[in-house]
């Protein structure tokens, strides 16, 4: 019997190869259909025929799921096999355990009850197909990626795609309290997607909980990058990707080895949710009793505080943000708290890593020297440069900036309030520039010479490839040991015992001169389209837009339909990246095999 079966499959393989694609096929459109039936569930006022309507729909979809999940153990069991891994394989057996009411009708008297009340509900159901849909979508994102496309416009189409679908999901009846038109939603949802924080609209008067709640997942999207979760899924729940794909992922989240990137990636995001989880818990002990009216308002304000400081985003669901006067006046920990959020999302996920493994290096040898094993020789450098410039340039920053908010508004905005309270606004406010875009002081009061210093730290922002934006602190360092290789006549640029590579100097030097260029353009544009609006504020919002900060003046929302599109592209150019977004249009051009003669241009 099973030597006939294997010699029935082996003849009809081709046959078996293409019914396994149409169903992979209809599988993926049936994933994008229960994702919308799910969006007009939750998103409209549906009558009773309507929601019968959309659970015959989702019916149709399960029996799809069903079906190919049933074919590929049948008939691809041994490929199934190879390539799927544990949690695939659970999210399968779910999907045929949601067929138990069709086959076995609702028992009177079920063996467990408890159980039999599990698997015959519909929220059993609903988060099966969920599940599978979400493996499916991200399988298929990932096979679509394995066409060796360019990984820079890949990034790029990726982040339009949601701001997109974000734009969308904002304007649903059941995400707004009055609705909003098209060009806010789509400008909230880019600033969302680009951790910026800048918002047309009052978040806490006109966005519903349930609109809240797709804010914060487009945060959560746009800080840990759409490939970082599009990969996830596919590497972790079904393990089958080709080689380019793990490539890109391992070049992308800056891992050691293709064996490492599972390790790496769940290291990111653990590390990700366990932080949050425990700002969230702090910054609920900071303001428990002073802000809801139950507990559960201001555990959502927490979670989503925590999300957005993390993030680098920017976005408060209290009126007037963190300048509000019941956090201002009352417990001045969560100044604290949300700056130190706020640092540990702007230094980087590369340096994150960094740390993980010089601690469990040193863990494990430890270990093997405890229990008397061979140790392996101590690893010299367990830090790498990168590490080190950006934990330099970073903190002294820092120092510096709250330092000099701390003497420059004394006297200004910090008039009238305690030693303590001084201290606090000022290491706050030297670290919302960086990318957070929080206001807890309005900084249309701050001086001129404050704003000069506060754009300086907006230009820099955080790390490479951080949640924070600007120029990034590795690209000022980069230009500030160049320059002063420059002065001292060096040929070479050195730092902590290492040289620099020429290819990172010319990368940072082209980032400086496109953000200038790029800076002066938006900013010429919104003067010519906004003449009323006072240039002192046109010109921090262009920055703010750009460096992707969130922090303004108080011209957005007086901003027109032109100019809010204007500062969607500043700030979609300022998260994915100026060069990175040239380069993949470009692409890549090889030197020609010819050596012309080098020459000097005069340079004063």
């Amino acid at each position: 019997m099973v030597t006939s079966f294997n010699r029935f499959t082996h003849r009809s393989s081709d046959v078996i190869r293409i019914i396994s694609s149409v169903l992979g096929i209809l599988a993926f459109i049936g994933a994008i259909g229960f994702v919308t039936c799910a969006i007009i569930h939750f998103g409209y006022d549906n009558s009773p025929d309507e929601i019968r309507k959309l659970r015959k729909i989702v019916r149709i979809i399960q029996a799809v799921f069903a079906a190919r999940v049933l074919f590929d153990l049948t008939f691809r069991f041994r490929n199934t096999m190879r390539t799927s891994r544990l949690l695939k394989w659970i999210a399968d057996i779910a999907m045929l355990i949601t067929l138990l009411p069709w086959i076995y009708p609702h028992p009177e008297h079920p063996w467990i009850p408890f159980l039999e009340r599990i698997l015959y509900s519909a929220t059993f159901l609903y988060t099966a197909l969920g599940i599978y849909s979400a493996l499916t979508l991200c399988y298929g994102i990932m096979r679509s990626v394995g066409r060796r496309t360019n990984p820079s416009l890949l990034l790029s189409g990726s982040f339009l795609v949601f701001i997109f679908i974000g734009s969308l999901l904002l304007m649903l009846p059941k995400c707004t309290y009055t609705g909003i038109d098209y060009i806010d939603a789509l400008f909230v949802s880019t600033s969302a997607v680009c951790i910026t924080g800048l918002t047309p609209v009052d978040i806490s008067v006109h966005f519903t909980p349930m609109g809240i709640a797709i804010l914060a997942i487009l945060i959560q999207i746009g800080g840990l990058g759409v490939m970082t979760f599009t990969s996830f899924f596919a590497l972790f729940f079904s393990g089958n990707t080709s080689i380019y794909n793990q490539l890109l992922l391992r070049d992308m989240i800056y891992s050691k080895s293709m064996n490492a990137l599972v390790p790496t990636l769940l290291y990111i995001l653990g590390v990700t949710i366990t932080v949050e989880l425990i700002g969230a818990f702090f910054i609920y002990l900071s303001i428990a009793g002073t802000l809801g009216p139950t507990p559960n308002d201001e555990i959502v304000f927490a979670l989503f505080h925590s999300l957005s400081s993390f993030c680098n985003a920017g976005f408060s669901t209290l009126p007037d943000g963190m300048a509000n006067p019941l956090l201002l006046h009352g417990n001045i920990s969560i100044y604290w708290i949300t700056s130190i959020l706020i640092i540990a999302g702007s230094i980087g996920f590369p340096i994150l890593v960094n740390f993980k493994d010089a601690v469990f290096g040193n863990l494990r040898r430890e270990w093997h020297r405890l229990h008397h094993r061979s140790v392996d020789l101590r690893i010299v450098h367990p830090y790498n440069m990168n590490t080190k410039i950006v934990l330099v340039t970073f903190f002294t920053l820092f120092i510096i900036g709250a330092v000099g908010f701390g003497l420059l508004e004394n006297d200004n905005s910090l008039r009238g309030m305690s030693a303590i309270e001084k201290i606090t606004q000022s290491v706050f406010n030297s670290t919302t520039p960086r990318s957070a875009g929080f206001s807890s002081v309005n900084p249309a009061g701050f001086l001129d010479v404050t704003l000069l210093m506060v754009l300086f730290l907006m230009w820099i922002g955080g790390a490479s490839q951080s949640t924070g934006g600007g120029i990034k602190v590795n690209t000022f360092a980069a230009i500030i040991l160049n320059l002063r290789s420059i002065v001292t006549g060096r040929s070479k640029v050195v730092a902590f015992k290492r040289t620099i590579a020429i290819f990172s100097i010319r990368r940072a030097n082209a980032v400086v001169a496109l953000s200038i260029l790029s800076y002066t353009f938006y900013s010429i544009t919104l003067l010519l389209l906004e003449p009323e609006i006072s240039t002192r504020s046109l010109l921090f919002e262009a920055s703010s837009a750009l460096f992707t900060v969130g922090s303004s003046l108080g011209a957005t929302p007086q901003l027109g339909d032109a100019s809010e599109i204007l500062l969607c592209t500043a700030m979609f150019l300022g998260r994915v990246g100026i060069i990175s977004l040239l380069t993949g249009i470009a692409g890549r051009h090889h030197d020609s095999a010819v050596s012309f003669p080098a020459d000097s241009i005069i340079i004063n």
